[in-house]
């Protein structure tokens, strides 16, 4: 079995990781037990699927579907609310696990609320996540500058723990959006949210298939998108960015921490490989950086870019 080493050991935003995995938000279900699963599979850190003030329901059936080159998912951001999620986060502590909270909301505060609940839980560091593709949004966060600000400094003024921001990659200009997001205060970034959104429709119905007919794109044909555009944050900001959107191996891994990232989102390699993924992209890449003479993830962040 693989254990995890020196050269693989990270750290994101004070919290010392073992390993740069981390397991995104929405892709396990909201309980306690699939977050610890996760980190005993291997993830260096866990982020709880988006969690609202209020209970949401979500879309009907179906909500995920294989497209053949990755997934496309409506789920609609069901979730039981922070005041009963409360107790997830708490069991998920008493195990010392790395974890992130993203939080959704219709205003302001809304995000602050779940933000303060979250960090009286004992959360480490709290995600906005302002870029789901699958559901209507009744403020434009993702892709109005100025109204993202005032968000990331509201829920800034409200916690004394990390903030970072959820990035959506369906923008004209990702580098405006991350550079609002640094001046406004926020700690971090994660990159990038599902792609789209996207449509496959049922040639013998015709109909389309998701329920909502729509949903974000995910897996391996969306992460040249995600590489460029964290490739493109890194020159733009200077705090510290959580790649994801397609990584499924080691070489992935790899590639998303040479375009800048400090830490990589994996979620849609979990149904291709199993809930194990974390191991068996720790190990691949262990094995790259062994050949290839780097003895420390630090050496490989960013290594893309010009100096």
């Amino acid at each position: 079995m693989f254990e995890t080493t020196k050269s693989l050991k990270t750290k994101l935003l004070g919290i010392n990781l073992s390993n740069p995995t981390i397991m995104p938000a929405g892709f396990l279900g909201v309980s306690a037990d699939s977050l610890i699963r996760a980190y005993d599979n291997g993830a260096g850190a866990v982020t709880t699927k988006s969690i609202s003030l209020e209970e949401r329901n979500g879309h009907a059936n179906p909500t995920v579907l294989s497209f053949g080159y990755g997934l496309i998912n409506a789920v609609g951001l069901s979730n039981p609310g922070i005041d009963e999620y409360v107790e997830e986060i708490k069991e998920v502590k008493k195990r010392k696990i790395p974890l992130i909270l993203n939080t959704i909301g219709d205003d302001n505060q809304d995000f602050v609320d779940v933000a303060k609940m979250g960090e009286a839980a004992g959360v480490d560091i709290i995600e906005i996540n302002i870029s789901c593709p699958n559901v209507v949004h009744r403020k434009p966060y993702y892709a109005d500058p100025e109204l993202l600000s005032d968000l990331v400094q509201e829920v800034k003024d409200a916690v004394s723990i990390p903030v970072i921001v959820k990035l959506s990659p369906n923008v004209t200009n990702i580098k405006e959006i991350a550079k609002a997001v640094e001046l406004a205060g926020a700690d971090g970034i994660s990159a990038i949210n599902t792609v789209g959104p996207g449509m496959i429709i049922n040639i013998e119905t015709a109909k389309p298939v998701m329920a909502f007919k729509k949903g974000g794109l995910s897996g391996p044909a969306i992460k040249p998108i995600a590489i460029r555009c964290v490739y493109d944050i890194y020159e733009t900001v200077s705090i510290p960015i959580i790649g994801m959107g397609g990584i499924t191996n080691g070489r992935d891994m790899i590639e998303m921490i040479m375009a800048g990232a400090t830490a990589v989102g994996v979620g849609s390699a979990i149904y291709y490989r199993g809930l194990d993924v974390f191991k068996k992209i720790c190990a691949e890449a262990h094995e790259w950086m062994r050949d290839n003479g780097y003895s420390s993830i630090k050496q490989i962040i960013g290594a893309a870019h010009e100096l």
